[in-house]
């Protein structure tokens, strides 16, 4: 019998209260033909109603393609169980108007939950998600009050020995929709095209052994035998049906036409030079994070914000010293960011999601830089349920609970500031309208308990003053130059920070219009040679240092 069907006829064989997963990174790897064909099924019929969805990051491109597609059909979703929705507004749209319920976990753990379903175990245990809103004891990962107040859970704590841990119970899946480049007449699966290997495996063995159907989305159906048997990443005896997609609904990205052969593996382009980010509050706080980097490592690096990192890295000569890698599996190369954010220009080496995170959970990370919503006085981070929007962590708990040094970047307001550049400093002529550094987070997507409980390096870097978790509690480490401390800092905080007796200037290079010079030798053996601001012991009459000018 032909494994070759159309989409509609795919779309037929999801059924009213099944359990459905779809594949996806972002902008890439979205099976959006089948996606468009469920919802005009849905359109024609009135059905499938009442389906579960689960899949681990965002599938669109934040204006509606993708998994909004369903969301935009009322009743057809009952139920989420995902890790990320960031650019899936219809999804946070029903979580938000408490359509449906929604159940939010760390991404390793869902993805090492796909494998426990292919193995037949009961379950999941992990560490990752601890002292988080993933713990049972702070909301065991309910997104919205529908959830809270319904009485299923998805994780509960156990104990073994003195140690506690997540656990996860598996459950059956009954349809998935993957992604891949070719298949073959016998449902051999080739992801040649795709900018990274991301959950496509561990769903369609986790289907197939529930039982469930594995419908696949390919840009062409081969002849049987073609595809190299080192290029089949799923075989066919996993594979029910072939659905080959339309031209429109089968980009390799969200975000162009264009197929790119150096995102994919496939070739090598030339450098082309880079984006320099223009002088700014983002650039003085990626610099400063830059700073901290050191050779030979192995660096992730967070959507956002975060991204520019990459830029000062060429500006500065320095990115061949160490290895970014991002959580869905490329590692080297340049980073792309917006829902591109994922792939890479000329990877390095390509793992699959699972893999990486796996080393993420295990401590291979030295070194991360994410953005940050919320800070509070105990050095919590909330990145994921902010004003009034939910987006779900993605591998933000994976990368921050496990890596040996963070740092996290952001503007110190939110909203709107003015912010001016003078030779070695700022001047801060307007504040954002609302504060980032709380007495308390809403939710805890990074716990500074237990990365104090761990030993874990912390910093906080803003554009005005750089923070560092210690056992005390959240300490000042850093000012610019001409910000003044009780004005541009501690008026602007809900909670006082720890003050020591001496505070140091920010390097000045960071708030210059040219590179600042980073040597491999400045990486190695950071000198620690800093300018004081001045003494801040109570009674002290400050250090003999003159102020900045005021301008």
């Amino acid at each position: 019998m032909s494994k070759i069907i159309t989409a509609a006829q795919a779309a037929a064989l999801v059924k009213d209260g099944c359990t459905l997963t779809t594949t996806g990174f972002n902008g890439f790897g979205c099976p959006e033909d089948l996606i468009m064909s469920l919802a005009e099924h849905f359109d024609q019929t009135g059905h499938p109603r009442d389906l579960t969805l689960v899949k681990c990051t965002s599938q669109g491109d934040g204006k509606g393609r993708g998994v909004s597609h369903l969301a935009a059909r009322e009743g057809m979703l009952r139920e989420l169980i995902l890790s990320h929705m960031g650019y899936d507004p219809g999804l946070r749209k029903l979580v938000q108007e408490e359509k449906v319920t929604c159940y939010l976990l760390p991404l390793g753990n869902l993805m090492q939950l796909f494998r426990a379903i292919a193995g037949g175990l009961p379950g999941v245990i992990a560490t990752t998600g601890i002292g988080t809103f993933a713990d049972p004891r702070h909301g065991g990962g309910k997104a919205n009050q529908r959830t809270r107040e319904s009485q299923k859970s998805i994780v509960s704590l156990m104990e073994m020995g003195e140690q506690k841990y997540l656990f996860y119970p598996t459950f059956p899946i009954h349809v998935c929709f993957i992604r891949a480049t070719l298949g073959d007449e016998n449902g051999n699966l080739s992801l040649r095209n795709e900018a990274m290997n991301v959950e496509q495996f561990e769903v369609a063995a986790a289907v197939h052994n529930s039982g469930g159907i594995v419908i696949a989305q390919v840009d062409k159906v081969v002849k049987a035998g073609t595809i190299p048997a080192k290029e089949v990443v799923i075989h066919g005896f996993m594979v029910d049906y072939l659905v080959e997609g339309r031209p429109e609904y089968s980009r390799q990205s969200f975000e162009t036409d264009a197929f790119r052969p150096e995102i994919a593996g496939l070739a090598v382009t030339p450098s082309a030079g880079f984006d320099r980010l223009p002088m700014g509050p983002r650039k003085i706080c990626c610099r400063r994070a830059a700073m901290e980097l050191r050779p030979n490592t192995l660096i992730n690096l967070g959507i956002g914000m975060p991204g520019g990192i990459g830029s000062v890295a060429e500006e500065e000569g320095i990115s061949h010293l160490f290895t970014l890698s991002m959580e869905c599996g490329p590692l080297g190369g340049i980073p792309l960011g917006g829902i591109d954010f994922g792939a890479a220009v000329n990877p390095e080496a390509m793992y699959r999601m699972a893999d990486i995170l796996q080393l993420y959970d295990g401590g291979a990370l030295d070194m991360a830089v994410l953005g940050f919503a919320e800070v509070d006085r105990f050095g919590n981070v909330n990145a994921h349920n902010f004003q009034g929007r939910v987006v779900g962590p993605g591998g933000f708990i994976d990368i921050t609970q496990n890596a040996k040094k963070l740092c996290f970047i952001g503007t110190f307001t939110a909203g709107k500031q003015e912010v001016g550049l003078k030779d070695n400093g700022l001047m801060i002529h307007t504040q954002g309208p609302q504060k980032k550094f709380l007495k308390q987070v809403g939710d805890i997507t990074f716990s500074g308990q237990e990365a104090a409980r761990k030993g874990q390096d912390v910093l906080y870097i803003t554009e005005r003053a750089v923070f560092s978790l210690e056992p005390m509690g959240m300490t000042l480490l850093e000012i610019a130059h001409g910000v003044d401390l009780q004005r541009d800092i501690l008026d602007q905080m809900d909670f006082q920070p720890v003050i020591p007796e001496h505070v140091r200037y920010m390097d000045p290079r960071l708030f210059r219009d040219a590179p600042m010079g980073l040597t491999s030798e400045e990486m190695s053996n950071p000198t620690g040679e800093y300018e004081f601001w001045r003494d801040l012991r109570p009674g002290s009459a400050g250090s003999n240092r003159p102020e900045p000018e005021e301008e």
